[in-house]
């Protein structure tokens, strides 16, 4: 059986947990881990909360109190375990750019292929990798971009 590192909490590191909690404009998530390691401190006498009983009072999973006794332990200091985690990944850049949009709703406009009474969203979308306006793209997509534009194919 693993044994369990208890929270031990300097007098400055629970004045400051608890000024985060109560004070300022944070981020629930942040809030809600402090609140967390504050339940499982055992200085000065305190018995710590069940995980079960953390989850249930301060409304997280349990793994969630779980995560934030790790990451407490894992933290440099109180005040970085109390910052947002950087991304790893940066955003992706979005397919559809300006320009393919400019050049779907310039098409809605054009001239219905021979053969066709109507364009369709499923036609669109077909143009549009046709001509090479982008790799790929779904009726869905060309729907959005054009309820954007406030334009309808009815």
């Amino acid at each position: 059986m693993r044994k369990r590192i208890k929270i031990v909490l300097t007098v400055e590191q629970r004045k400051e947990l608890e000024r985060f909690t109560t004070t300022g404009s944070h981020n629930v998530h942040l809030v809600n881990r402090a609140k967390i390691i504050l339940a499982l401190d055992t200085s000065e006498g305190r018995h710590a909360a069940t995980q079960e009983n953390i989850a249930k009072i301060i409304g997280v999973s349990r793994q969630a109190v779980v995560d934030a006794r790790n990451a407490f332990i894992a933290a440099s200091s109180t005040k970085d375990f109390l910052k947002r985690k950087k991304s790893e990944n940066p955003p992706v850049e979005p397919k559809i750019t300006g320009e393919v949009e400019a050049r779907i709703v310039a098409l809605a406009c054009s001239e219905v292929p021979q053969g066709y009474a109507k364009w369709t969203l499923r036609l669109l979308a077909g143009k549009a990798v046709e001509l090479q306006y982008i790799d790929e793209i779904s009726h869905m997509s060309v729907s959005r971009v054009l309820k954007k534009h406030n334009l309808s194919l009815i």
